[in-house]
C-alpha cells in the first residue's frame, strides 16, 4: 500500500466546527415557538438587529427552527475556502426540507469564528402524511448545505525549517512501523528514520529539504509499504454482522450448539352467560406452551482452519445462523481454539 494510506503527517490534522443558528423558509414544518423558547429569542434577536422591534410581540410563526451547524476546517485551508456544513434539527421541528440557513457564525474550540455559513438546506429524506396515513423516509431534521461555509480566518501552521517529521499510523503496529521505517532508511538513506514506538515514525528532513518540506512528503507518500494485520475477528451483535481477518486460525475442536425455543400463545375465551340470568360476561385466560429444544443435533467437527477459506467453510458447515454463531466464537475463544482477538462493537 502507499504509505500515505496507513499514515498522518503529525501537526497536519482538521478542525471541528460548530455553530448556532436559524433555518428560514419552512412549509409549516418548524418549531413550535410556544414549545421551544431559545427559537422565538433567536428569532427575536435576528430581527431586532435587521431594525425591527418584536420584543412585545407573540410571534407564533412556524417557518422558523433552531439547528446546530457542523463543518470540519481542512488543515491549510485558506481564506475564501468553501466548506460542506451539516445542520441538525434543535427543536420540535417536523422537516428542514426547503428551508434556508441564514448567515451562521462557526467556532472552534478556542471560542474563535473560522467560518460562516449560510445557504439553501439539502435533506435526504422525505416525509408525506394525511388524515388516515403518513410516509416518512430517512431523516428529515437533518441536511446538509453543500459549499454553504466560507473560511474567514486561517488556522495558521507551517512546515517550514523542520528538522523532522513525524508519523502517526492509522492502525498502530510494531511491525508495520518497523517495515515503514526500512523504506524510508532506503529512500533517504541510512538512519534517517526511526521507529519510536508501535504507532509513530519519525523521519529527519535533509538540510537541502527543509525549505521545500513539500516535495520531501511528496516522495513519501508514494513509497510501497505492506502493512501488518492482526488476527481479529469484529462482531456487531445488533445486526449480527461477522468479518474475519485473513490472519485468523482455529484449531481442531468438536462442536455442538442447540437452542431452546419457548413460545407462550394466550388465546382468552369469552364466557357468555345464558339468556335471563343473572350471570356477567368474563374473559377466561387460555396459555398454551410449547418447548422445543432442538434435541436432534449432533456433535460436529471443526477441522484445522490454517486459510480464510478453510476457516469460513468449516463455519458454513455447523449451519448455523450469524447470531448463534457469535456464541460459537465466544465459546472457541474460551476453549482456546480460536487464535485471534475476537472485537465486538
Amino acid at each position: 500500500m502507499r504509505l500515505k494510506d496507513i499514515v498522518t503527517i503529525e501537526g497536519v490534522r482538521n478542525n471541528q466546527l460548530v455553530g448556532y443558528g436559524l433555518v428560514i423558509g419552512l412549509q409549516s414544518t418548524g418549531d413550535q415557538l410556544r414549545n421551544v423558547p431559545f427559537t422565538q429569542q433567536s428569532l427575536t434577536a435576528m430581527l431586532e438587529r435587521m431594525g425591527v422591534n418584536v420584543a412585545d410581540q407573540r410571534l407564533q410563526t412556524r417557518n422558523t427552527a433552531a439547528v446546530m451547524v457542523i463543518a470540519t476546517l481542512p488543515a491549510f485551508a485558506r481564506q475564501g475556502t468553501p466548506l460542506d456544513v451539516m445542520v441538525s434539527s434543535l427543536g420540535d421541528a417536523r422537516s428542514l426540507n426547503g428551508g434556508t440557513l441564514i448567515a451562521t457564525p462557526l467556532m472552534g474550540a478556542d471560542g474563535e469564528a473560522y467560518a460562516v455559513a449560510q445557504g439553501p438546506v439539502v435533506v435526504g429524506g422525505f416525509a408525506a402524511a394525511g388524515q388516515a396515513q403518513s410516509i416518512t423516509s430517512g431523516v428529515t431534521t437533518t441536511g446538509r448545505v453543500p459549499g454553504g461555509g466560507i473560511v474567514e480566518r486561517e488556522v495558521q501552521q507551517s512546515q517550514r525549517n523542520q528538522s523532522s517529521i513525524r508519523l502517526a499510523l492509522r492502525a498502530p503496529d510494531f511491525t508495520t512501523a518497523i517495515r515503514i521505517e526500512e523504506v524510508l532508511n532506503a529512500r533517504f538513506g541510512p538512519s534517517s528514520a526511526k521507529a519510536l514506538d508501535l504507532a509513530t515514525v519519525e523521519l529527519q528532513v535533509p538540510p537541502s529539504l527543509r525549505d521545500h518540506l513539500p516535495a520531501l512528503v511528496a516522495q513519501m507518500e508514494s513509497l510501497q509499504v505492506r502493512p501488518d494485520t492482526p488476527a481479529r475477528v469484529v462482531v456487531d451483535e445488533r445486526t449480527g454482522t461477522i468479518v474475519v481477518g485473513a490472519q485468523v486460525r482455529i484449531e481442531p475442536v468438536a462442536i455442538t450448539h442447540g437452542n431452546l425455543v419457548i413460545r407462550i400463545t394466550e388465546t382468552p375465551v369469552v364466557s357468555q352467560p345464558g339468556a335471563f340470568s343473572n350471570g356477567e360476561t368474563v374473559v377466561v385466560p387460555r396459555t398454551q406452551v410449547e418447548v422445543d429444544d432442538q434435541r436432534g443435533r449432533r456433535l460436529a467437527t471443526l477441522p484445522r482452519a490454517n486459510t480464510l477459506q478453510s476457516l469460513v467453510d468449516g463455519l458454513n458447515a455447523l449451519g448455523l445462523a450469524p447470531r448463534d454463531l457469535i456464541s460459537v466464537l465466544n465459546a472457541l475463544r474460551a476453549a482456546g481454539a480460536l487464535h485471534a482477538e475476537l472485537s465486538f462493537i
